[in-house]
């Protein structure tokens, strides 16, 4: 507190109390504050509890089985056997490759499967020698002898020996395909996405390893029980023996 004295003649005093400035900014910023920190600790609490899909990144859906499907097409397959002119019989390869190629027809076809002979090339006269050998060995694996078309196809007479090509057709899982840039790696920086061939090799390969196409369709129907076997198996473990060799 401070005191003012007056003139001499006055015998009055005057005291001026201090004034006290309040200022309301302060508190105010700091309830603006402290209501944005909860508005963003809600958000992301309430982040966490949702479910998120792991292929999803930045919220920008970009999933590789989407870009890379795989689908059921009819697709040719061909076995092409290199003869050269001086075979006359074939050999145990020859047999064994025609076998495994008799098995994924029947495996995947009701159709017919062709053998086409080369036409016009040096090795042209040893191609249609083996074809009758080639014929039966198909037929000694299962492949019916009216399923079976036997042709030809224009070779030409210098290059390469043409092979002898085994060919049917049959519905096959594949997904498009590998290899295709249609941009720039560059553009999916700043997007964070990964870019178009991204999964497609994996997708090719698990469309290869799929022995049976209509698995992708439907479930197969479940096998019937096996009671026998039930009775030996819990026998067994009952026992406190071995289940898996018996």
């Amino acid at each position: 507190m401070k005191k003012h004295e007056t003139s001499p003649g006055n015998s009055e005093s005057r005291t001026t109390m201090p004034v006290k400035t309040t200022t309301f900014a302060a508190p105010r910023f700091a309830r603006t504050a402290l209501a944005a920190t909860i508005l963003g600790a809600v958000a992301i609490l309430s982040g966490c509890g949702t479910n998120r899909d792991d292929l999803t990144t930045g919220s920008i859906p970009d999933d590789y089985r989407t870009r890379h499907p795989i689908t059921l097409t009819e697709v040719e397959h061909t076995l092409d056997i290199p003869i050269a002119s001086g075979d006359r019989q074939m050999t145990i390869g020859m047999s064994d490759a025609v076998g495994g190629f008799a098995s994924d027809y029947l495996s995947s076809s009701s159709g017919t499967i062709q053998i086409l002979l080369p036409q016009g090339s040096p090795n042209a006269g040893a191609a249609a020698q083996m074809r009758k050998q080639i014929r039966q060995v198909l037929i000694s694996r299962g492949v019916p002898g009216p399923r079976i078309i036997e042709t030809s196809y224009q070779a030409g007479a210098t290059g390469d020996a043409a092979p002898v090509r085994l060919s049917y057709v049959a519905i096959t899982a594949v997904t498009n395909q590998c290899g295709q840039w249609p941009e720039d790696l560059q553009d999916n920086t700043f997007s964070n996405k990964n870019w178009h061939n991204f999964g497609c090799v994996s997708q090719a390969n698990l469309a290869a390893q799929i022995a049976n196409p209509m698995d992708l369709v439907t479930p197969r129907a479940q096998a019937p029980i096996d009671a026998t076997r039930r009775s030996t198996v819990i026998g067994l473990y009952r026992e406190g023996k071995d289940t898996s060799t018996r």
